[in-house]
């Protein structure tokens, strides 16, 4: 089956001021999303990023991919990477550990691959997860995702969440979550103040939740001895210290001193990280991403090294859409090795682009779709919203740093590091 037209929309959807080491949110989060119109009138969809440069890469592979069949992913990663030879694209929000050729390469090889993949799907009338070896779990487990966040943005009013800046609103916004949503895991996205006020927002939390696991992600934001420091006073109250430190080198001294596992979205980045982190023994569990890491295959290849090395794995999240959710979905459950609650942004965003009903959350997961494909059809309407939306908010690229600075005047992220 081949491609006869592609379509690429880039979109934006509201997102509150939350709060992270690099600043803090803008009032849009920009997405992509393409459709694969093929033969048979079947259309594979795919989401990622939507900041200009990402879109500027995958623009330059839209004219190469007609004719092209579906069902030949190898042939569909020559055409990426022939198209992109020499392009790097840059981490410029600094969250997600750097780029490469490689990254590039696989970051934009993913958005087509699981477009492909969902066209496969409606072709055999199959989900995709069977086409990834089948479903080893029905549902899919995630973990509420705490931010410490402003009241508002900057002329808005307050939003429903309200202002998080101590332990106790912290705590407030868990019950909300939890309460909506069911989650039965909590991480908490660090880094933003003093390690002292964040340890106790985790010992707040464990009290309140008993017997949830939790887990912190400063983004890098300490030192060696911090972190060391920190992985003390939590002892027995995380499930995983994620992040913590800079690099391999700093999380293997720090993984050499804690209790509990490190696991990282910063520092493993792409398949040629595996071997010096695993040598070094500087992870206990990677947080996969097939926006970055290449796609759902690979994904399934990247679980199986783990395993080997006695990694575990879980699943890194930025604001995403429901396409994004449904991949995310089918390659967990296809994936026995990744046991750990995955993360989501899921309770942030107040609209999408797919029809609502086909994903939901119940005791903080989420069901396996069972329809042909990703099982997720696209509401033509509020692609148009969203898209008309990316239109008007005038953004092209993220950027939590300048964006913090109407708030802070002069702030700078924490290079110097608590």
């Amino acid at each position: 089956m081949r491609i006869r037209d592609v379509v690429l929309t880039p979109v934006a959807f509201a997102d509150p001021p939350l709060l992270n080491v690099m600043g803090v949110h803008e009032p849009f989060a920009l997405r992509s999303v393409v459709q694969l119109r093929c033969d048979d009138g079947v259309v594979g969809l795919g989401e990622s990023y939507g900041d200009s440069a990402f879109l500027g890469e995958v623009r330059k592979v839209l004219p190469e991919l007609a004719g092209h069949d579906v069902f030949d992913l190898p042939g569909l990663k020559r055409i990426v990477t022939r198209t992109l030879a020499g392009t790097v694209l840059t981490d410029e929000h600094g969250l997600i550990g750097g780029f490469s050729l490689r990254k590039t390469v696989a970051s934009v090889y993913s958005l087509f691959e699981v477009a492909c993949l969902d066209a496969q799907g409606q072709f055999l009338g199959r989900p995709v997860s069977d086409l990834l070896g089948g479903k080893t779990r029905d549902a899919v487990e995630f973990s509420a995702y705490l931010f410490y966040k402003y009241g508002a943005h900057l002329g808005s009013e307050v939003d429903s969440w309200g202002a998080v800046v101590t332990p106790e609103a912290l705590v407030g916004e868990a019950k909300r979550m939890i309460g909506e949503y069911g989650f039965r895991s909590i991480k908490l996205k660090g880094g933003v103040f003093a390690p002292e006020l964040e340890i106790e927002s985790v010992r707040e939390l464990a009290s309140e939740f008993p017997g949830h696991p939790l887990r912190i992600d400063p983004n890098a934001a300490w030192t060696v001895a911090t972190s060391v420091r920190v992985a003390a006073e939590l002892d027995g109250v995380l499930e995983y210290l994620e992040d913590p430190t800079p690099g391999i080198d700093g999380m293997a001294q720090v993984a050499r001193e804690a209790s509990m596992p490190l696991a990282t979205n910063m520092c493993v980045v792409n398949f040629g990280d595996l071997a010096p982190a695993f040598r070094a023994q500087a992870i206990g569990v990677l947080l996969s991403d097939h926006h970055f890491w290449g796609g759902l295959r690979e994904t399934q290849a990247l679980s199986v090294a783990c395993e080997s090395f006695g990694v575990g794995l879980s699943m890194h999240s930025n604001s995403h859409l429901g396409i994004s959710l449904a991949a995310m979905v089918h390659v967990a459950a296809a994936t026995p090795h990744l046991t750990y609650a995955c993360d989501t942004h899921w309770p942030w965003k107040t609209t999408d682009v797919i029809e609502p009903g086909v994903l939901s959350f119940a005791g903080g997961a989420v069901a396996v779709p069972d329809g042909p494909g990703l099982g997720v059809t696209l509401d033509r309407d509020a692609l148009a919203r969203a898209h008309e939306d990316y239109v008007r908010c005038g953004l092209t690229r993220r950027d939590d740093v300048t964006y913090m600075r109407q708030y802070v005047p002069g702030f700078e992220p924490n290079t110097a590091r608590w």
